[in-house]
């Protein structure tokens, strides 16, 4: 697992290389690079398309997840916190994305994303949003086909807030790739009861995460909403 605790993380995205500054010694957990983040992103790597066409020869049992290239997606992401996770899915091909998180952590955030702009070739976009505020949610225009979230489950009285702005923000037919770590086992049990509750849930298998970046408690997981909640 290459994570550390230093200033700044590289982290490679196939031939580009992501430098993004943390601040582990900042209030907001937001302003550090979580485990879950770079797991996240680095299993998209593994599996994600080049570029279309696809050949039968290339696919892979996450071409379609994660084929980012043949048809437009539009992508958002929950606590994105410095942006690991939110840059390399750029890089993999999510041209539609906005990245969000809480009003503290936006400067690093923005930071990170200047920082990064030349690899990146581009502003990307940012909206301050809180899990609990539909305004916010509204104003982001959803739904979305992908919803991209790591390591966002670690406060119990905020995990009604995170399914239900999940739920609102991603599509009938859209997904929601999670890196998770247990960090509260109440938070936990909450989390997935709620989540049983709104979405058919597949984790993928620990052999399938890129072998540099495969956490031991670290895992990937695709929700979809299920079509019939009753």
């Amino acid at each position: 697992m290459k994570f550390t605790d230093s200033p700044v993380i590289d982290l490679q995205v196939r031939d580009s290389c992501l430098s993004i500054q943390q601040d582990n010694a900042s209030f907001h957990v937001g302003t550090s690079v979580w485990p879950c983040s770079l797991v996240l992103a680095k299993f998209a790597e593994r599996w994600a398309p080049p570029s279309p066409p696809t050949t039968n020869d290339d696919k892979t049992p996450y071409s379609d997840l994660l084929d980012f290239h043949s048809r437009r997606r539009r992508a958002i992401e929950l606590g994105t916190g410095c942006g690991a996770a939110g840059m390399a899915f750029h890089l993999l091909g999510l041209q539609d994305l906005i990245l969000t998180d809480i009003s503290p952590v936006m400067p690093a955030l923005k930071h990170n994303l200047k920082r990064n702009k030349p690899v990146l070739g581009k502003n990307l976009k940012t909206s301050i949003l809180y899990w609990n505020n539909r305004d916010q949610i509204t104003a982001v225009n959803p739904p979305f086909d992908v919803v991209i979230a790591a390591d966002v489950v670690y406060i119990e009285e905020s995990v009604g807030h995170l399914v239900g702005a999940m739920e609102a923000l991603v599509a009938d037919d859209g997904v929601v790739l999670l890196g998770y770590q247990l960090r509260s086992p109440e938070a936990d049990k909450v989390f997935w009861e709620m989540c049983e509750e709104v979405f058919v849930i597949e984790k993928v298998p620990h052999q399938d995460l890129h072998p540099d970046y495969a956490y031991e408690e670290t895992d990937v997981y695709v929700f979809r909403k299920k079509k019939n909640k009753n």
